[in-house]
């Protein structure tokens, strides 16, 4: 793949920008993005009207993937979903890069049950405004609570609807919810100041306010919320400087988008609804490259809050289906967003136009030390430690208000380890100061933030050493005093196989130390035992909404922990390809009522995770990161420790010389 030029001596960084496609499962690259384009023209599937809700790569048969050959043509296909903004009917149409064909073109059904609508369009994020304010309604409103001085400079947000039967004006057809936010001056965080009470449905489609409600007489919070040093400055001294040096550069290689760090290998994949896509996981053992993870990468997450107020009690957002989290990606900045010597991966994406878009560093990829690998100190006093680092891979998205980390790790001893980064502005209400509220935490004077849970859906496509697996689930086990424990000190695990897709539905148990263990069919360690790998689940809340709420049908994948099917090449997302508006069951709880062998298969682990907010006074007016994730750990997977190798000399720089000392080996 050619990249642009090398910057790493003058920046301490690298960026790979994709201009050819040297393998099956590299990202859409500009030059792909202008051939659909010119495809839907010459087809007659783009026209005035006609806008691309989303753009996705479809990734070639796994089978045709493990024969390709290096040279050899290569099977590139794309998946659009176009939006006819005036009609508001949508198609996908599978595009045959390869041939510049249309192979597929779908119909829609969106105004037919279960329903479903595109993602929502960046130019309807930014027409919200005029539409909601050209309303004499919500005009009416503004000037009955005297804020008529703000309705030029408000912010009206749009927000996903959720779903609610029998409502006519909403069933069935593509709208929005949209809160109120004033601007009391230029630049402020509107965040800051909710007009209470004001909620306005907008059709996006006749691009029309439907109703209006104005409900109670809250005064609008008028202190600022900014977060900038311009108002929260000056800043502090007192921090001295970290320098992280690595003067021989880092320890990986890249070569396009494929990746190699000590043991691992691995490709970085791209896409506007996932993000981040992780391919062709594999860890070295002996000069043999074994397969760990044919693919990885999180590709929902639910955002269902628990208020019963007006302006909140249908918030359950689906910040990949209903906002695309891949397209929302931050371009990332050395010494800000990451440290040391980082090499950036460029991302495009395409636009309601189906113009490819540049998103700059959006993904991150550097080393860092991670304290202590192993150490010992023997009965003679001699000590032996070796330092441990990782690799991270990372990006970070913003879907309004919040905003999104999501980190991978690599380590040295074959683990990898992933992490939700949860920072932002808390979603803001308001209400009378003092006022006791059961759902919601009062963050500064009239400003009340609502109870409400981010749930991470994580797909692992596991290879451990090949497709065909099986997956046990492993708890700690006490054992009654007696017979088999006679002295009342011993306890065991016990493992159950979980052979079907009905039985692999499960909650974490941390009382029992509960993880779940995906094992080869075929391959066994020099003990005898399966290969195998360790899912360490957190065990948080899942979903907490009532099962006969709409919010729980369609994020009902967030119900479980785990969820294990076998591998379909369709089933990419956990509530559904379409959970905007959708009535809900798709995704998992659909899939798996064919109730599939999980025996010897290749197999699918779904790993829910995530954090409730019960916000507090020091998420104002940004909030500290919050961290959820788990980790992927070899188990019998390796004969021993691969760290045996490691150094037991560092680097140590000092402020008159720079050398090396033997301080990790007493020998």
């Amino acid at each position: 793949m050619k990249t642009v030029p090398d910057a790493t001596h003058t920046h301490g960084k690298r960026i790979s920008t994709p201009l050819e496609v040297t393998h099956p499962l590299d990202p859409l690259t500009a030059t792909e993005i202008d051939q659909v384009r010119a495809v839907l023209e010459e087809a007659g599937h783009l026209g005035r009207e006609v806008r691309v809700a989303s753009l996705l790569p479809k990734d070639p048969p796994k089978a045709l993937v493990a024969q390709w050959q290096v040279g050899q043509p290569m099977e590139r296909r794309a998946l659009v979903t176009l939006l006819n903004r005036s009609s508001g009917e949508a198609h996908e149409v599978t595009i045959n890069l390869a041939t510049s064909q249309v192979d597929l073109i779908t119909p829609l059904k969106t105004g037919e049950a279960p329903y479903g609508q595109p993602q929502i369009l960046e130019e309807e994020y930014t027409g919200i405004d005029d539409i909601v304010k050209s309303s004499p309604e919500w005009q009416q409103a503004m000037k009955r609570r005297g804020l008529e001085d703000h309705i030029d400079t408000c912010y009206c947000t749009p927000l996903a609807p959720g779903y609610f039967p029998g409502r006519d004006d909403e069933v069935g057809h593509r709208v929005v919810r949209s809160l109120t936010y004033l601007i009391p001056n230029p630049g402020d965080n509107p965040w800051a100041h909710p007009v209470e009470g004001l909620l306005a449905l907008v059709n996006l489609t006749e691009q029309r306010v439907v109703s209006v409600e104005d409900r109670g007489d809250v005064p609008v919070p008028m202190k600022h919320g900014n977060y900038g040093l311009d108002a929260q400055g000056p800043a502090r001294t007192s921090l001295k400087p970290i320098e992280i040096s690595q003067p021989e550069g880092p320890s990986f290689s890249v070569n396009g988008n494929e990746v190699s760090w000590e043991d691992w290998n691995f490709r970085v994949g791209f896409n506007a609804k996932e993000g981040l896509v992780l391919n062709l996981v594999s860890f070295a053992d002996q000069g043999e490259q074994r397969p760990v993870l044919t693919r990885a990468s999180i590709p929902e997450m639910i955002v269902p809050y628990g208020d019963t107020h007006h302006t909140r009690y249908w918030i359950s957002y689906f910040d990949a289906g209903e906002y695309l989290l891949g397209q929302n990606a931050n371009s990332l900045e050395l010494g800000c967003d990451c440290l040391g010597v980082i090499h950036y991966f460029d991302a495009f994406v395409a636009d309601g136009n189906c113009s490819p878009q540049k998103i700059p560093q959006a993904v991150c990829m550097h080393e860092e030390d991670y304290g202590v690998q192993w150490r010992h100190t023997d009965h003679r006093g001699r000590s032996e430690v070796r330092r441990s680092r990782r690799l991270v891979v990372s990006y970070f998205a913003t879907v309004g208000n919040y905003d999104y980390g999501f980190f991978w790790y690599f380590y040295l001893d074959g683990s990898i380890q992933f992490e939700a980064k949860a920072t932002g502005i808390v979603f803001a209400g308001a209400n009378y100061p003092g006022t006791k509220d059961p759902h919601g935490t009062e963050l500064s004077p009239g400003i009340f933030t609502p109870i409400h849970q981010h749930i991470f859906s994580a797909r692992l496509d596991a290879a451990i050493d090949g497709e065909d697996n099986t997956v046990h689930q492993i708890d700690l086990q006490p054992i009654p005093t007696g017979e088999d424990n006679p002295f009342g000190n011993a306890f065991t695990w016990n493992e159950l196989q979980l052979t079907s897709e009905s039985e692999a539905q499960k909650n974490a148990k941390n009382e029992v130390n509960r993880v779940w263990e995906v094992r080869s069919s075929h391959r066994t360690n020099h003990v005898g035992k399966p290969t195998a790998y360790w899912l360490h689940p957190e065990g948080k809340a899942t979903l907490l909404a009532q099962p006969d709420s709409t919010v729980f049908a369609r994020g009902n994948f967030a119900t479980k922990h785990l969820w294990v099917t076998q591998y379909a090449e369709d089933e990419l997302y956990p509530a559904g390809d379409y959970p905007n508006q959708h009535e809900g069951w798709a995704g998992l709880p659909s899939w798996t009522k064919a109730d599939r062998s999980l025996d010897k298969e290749d197999i699918v682990l779904w790993h829910n995770f995530g954090f409730t907010h019960i916000p507090r006074t020091e998420d104002w007016p940004v909030m500290p990161v919050d961290y959820s994730g788990f980790w992927f750990k070899p188990h019998g997977f390796l004969d021993e420790n691969p760290t045996m190798d490691l150094p037991s000399t560092v680097e140590s720089r000092r402020s008159d010389d720079s050398a090396e000392q033997s301080c990790c080996s007493n020998d």
